[in-house]
């Protein structure tokens, strides 16, 4: 039986915290999803100005991730590369660039995804969230 890591209330307010402070820095109006290593909602935070569609785009780009074990822009990719197929893939709504797995020791532990701006700078915030956790 394997051990694996989880997130503890503790690391999710870090990760929120510190994806707030990116997007409040640089001025845009997102919407921030970190969800478990099963896709459910651990918090959601919608900034003053993000539209209120984001919260659920990035919730989606979150469970996303986390489902798929990458970032969910890997989707995209693969989409825009002719693999069409992919569109039809259950439970993954955000095949999206914006929502990247949180990596503890190999393992998922979860997810953050981000959305209301360009979808490379909805990825500069999830990643200054994860990059909060210090070395994974």
């Amino acid at each position: 039986m394997k051990t694996k890591s989880t997130l503890e209330l503790a690391d999710v307010q870090k990760i929120l915290a510190a994806s707030t402070a990116t997007a409040v820095q640089k001025g845009w109006a997102v919407s921030i999803a970190i969800v478990d290593d099963g896709g459910h909602l651990l918090a959601l935070q919608r900034l003053d100005g993000a539209a209120p569609i984001s919260a659920y785009i990035a919730t989606e780009k979150a469970r996303t991730a986390a489902l798929g074990r990458r970032e969910s822009g890997a989707y995209e990719k693969m989409i825009n590369e002719g693999r069409y197929s992919f569109l039809s893939v259950p439970q993954l709504n955000a095949l999206l660039e914006g929502g990247a797995p949180i990596v503890v020791d190999g393992q998922v532990a979860g997810a953050v995804g981000v959305s209301g701006v360009k979808s490379t700078e909805d990825l500069q915030v999830v990643k200054s969230g994860i990059e909060s956790l210090g070395s994974q």
